[in-house]
């Protein structure tokens, strides 16, 4: 079994029971030991079993597989973490300008992704709108009746500043792949920006036109501003395929679909905003 390791993520589910009370103390646990729904207990803060279950989660999307030596393991990261979070309390940590900083971003990342499922309980893609979706794309392919494929990478910056910085190393000659290794901020920046195959209708109409403009080879002229920040978009290659039965396309359908949705709803979010940028 490989190593269950400490991670961003895992951290983060540790910091949110901890801020939503899902570890309360061992004053509640009964004096036979620990209380229902208990996993363990450090110094008398208890570790529950719900929190467990979603370390667990965490371990098997890193590619592990769920079994007790598994959840032993969970366990005594959450120990590792607990242990260690006491100590900081005690050498004075806690308070520093530095942890409330952390903290509260780990807050504010928890309650994001809590709001963006919560709304997506609530509006749920459906089988009917997966299957409008596919019908549409295929009456969209016209007589050929081929899908168009394309192949990019993207550099994300945080300003159109930082877009131009990039855009002009690329024009002077440099990799684009080095450049998004370089610069950007996007979790692909390790395999220098690629994106792998994609459709049209899969990203937004803004990314879309672009995409669908650019020759084999071509990078995007000018930067592209989006909700997140700036893009640059290279079209590696194009290819027409035939199109998936639709139960072979759902699951694409419908991740496109959700991603969709979450960008709507984080737009119309934004336009009852205040947002000001320096």
């Amino acid at each position: 079994m490989k190593p269950f390791v400490f991670n961003l993520k895992f951290i983060r589910i540790v910091v949110a029971g901890l801020l939503a009370g899902a570890f309360f103390s061992g004053a509640y646990a009964q004096q036979s030991g620990l209380p229902i729904n208990a996993a363990a207990s450090v110094n008398g803060t208890i570790i529950t079993n719900d929190m467990v279950e979603q370390g667990i989660k965490v371990a098997i999307s890193q590619g592990q597989k769920d079994s007790p030596e598994l959840r032993k393991a969970v366990v005594q990261k959450y120990i590792e973490v607990l242990l260690l979070a006491q100590q900081a309390e005690k050498d004075g940590l806690a308070n520093s300008e530095r942890a409330n900083t952390q903290l509260m971003m780990i807050r504010q990342n928890y309650l994001a992704d809590l709001e963006l499922s919560t709304y997506m309980a609530k509006n749920p893609i459906t089988d009917a709108d997966v299957e409008a979706q596919y019908k549409k794309e295929i009456a969209s392919l016209g007589p050929q009746g081929m899908i168009n494929e394309y192949k990019v990478s993207d550099i994300a910056v945080a300003s159109e500043a930082d877009a131009q910085a990039a855009l002009a190393r690329i024009k002077k000659g440099e990799p684009f792949d080095k450049v998004a290794k370089s610069v950007s901020l996007a979790p692909n920046k390790a395999q220098g920006g690629a994106v792998g195959w994609i459709q049209a209708g899969q990203v937004t109409p803004q990314l879309a036109s672009v995409i669908t403009s650019l020759a084999k080879g071509q990078v995007s002229q000018t930067p592209i501003q989006m909700q997140q920040g700036w893009y640059l978009i290279k079209l590696e290659d194009k290819r027409s395929t035939k199109p998936p039965a639709l139960e072979q396309a759902k699951p694409a359908i419908r991740a496109a679909l959700t991603q969709r949705k979450q960008f709507e709803y984080l737009s119309q979010i934004a336009k009852d905003a205040k947002i000001v940028v320096q």
